[in-house]
């Protein structure tokens, strides 16, 4: 996959494992200098390092997007070293044990509110602004939806209420943004195989109360789709866009 990437500025949250990191592999391949932030800074630099060693440009930010001021200290990272940022991918995100809400302590419910939807907001806060004020202006802001955006899993209510808030958050700023060139879509992904879903490969369970196993999807597409709505031009958008594995209970789930 190619683009008219040459120096082009990509910044992914949460890019040290799973989703993020391959989508930072993606556009680095097509030729992205690619800011990596997340809370961990070990695999952040390994990235670094990887990037490095195939020729590529990467720069590790560690940032905790819960957090407004180090959330402003990415973005004037990004103004300091490129002077722009052409893509953002908001990908960083928690969830909750399955329990029913009555067992779910306070604070892992606001953790996943802070992360899944404050978080995407103050990123989509900083890119917004600095898109705003760069010449040539505008960009493009892509959210890491979820199929829970739309219909969620049985005991999952912090993280299905922070990806349906994330919808409305994309649609918000896809119209706030055509004043100033910037277009902003929603990729809702669905049973991605990572470091984190791996567990789902051995059984989920269903809105009928048994448990399932369910068919998973090769990060790889995740990747690709990103890159796909990346390469476009701001003439151009994918609001939504939702890449899944085929037989996954998502169509008619429950």
């Amino acid at each position: 996959m190619s683009n008219n990437s040459l120096s082009k500025i990509a910044l992914v949250t949460g890019a040290g494992s799973g989703i993020g990191r391959a989508v930072a592999l993606g556009l680095l391949a097509d030729g992205y200098k690619v800011v990596l932030a997340g809370r961990r800074p070990e695999p952040l630099q390994a990235l670094v390092e990887a990037a490095r060693a195939e020729g590529r440009e990467a720069l590790a930010v560690p940032t905790d997007v819960r957090d407004p001021a180090s959330v402003d200290a990415l973005f004037s990272t990004i103004a300091e070293v490129y002077g722009r940022l052409d893509v953002m991918f908001n990908n960083a995100g928690v969830n909750t044990p399955a329990v029913p809400i009555d067992e779910l302590a306070v604070d892992q419910w606001l953790n996943v509110i802070d992360t899944n939807l404050t978080g995407v907001f103050l990123c989509s806060r900083g890119a917004f602004g600095l898109m705003r004020r760069q010449v040539p202006q505008g960009g493009r802001i892509i959210n890491n939806g979820s199929i829970s955006a739309h219909t969620p899993r049985p005991f999952s209510a912090p993280y299905a209420a922070s990806k349906h808030a994330v919808l409305g958050l994309t649609k918000s700023l896809a119209l706030d943004g055509r004043e100033f060139n910037i277009a902003c879509s929603q990729i809702d992904i669905g049973n991605a195989l990572t470091e984190l879903s791996v567990r789902m490969t051995k059984g989920v369970l269903q809105a009928s109360g048994q448990i399932a196993v369910e068919p998973m999807l090769d990060v790889k597409h995740v990747a690709d789709a990103v890159r796909y709505i990346a390469a476009l031009p701001l003439s151009a958008n994918v609001l939504n866009m939702t890449v899944m594995a085929t037989n996954m209970p998502f169509v008619g789930r429950g």
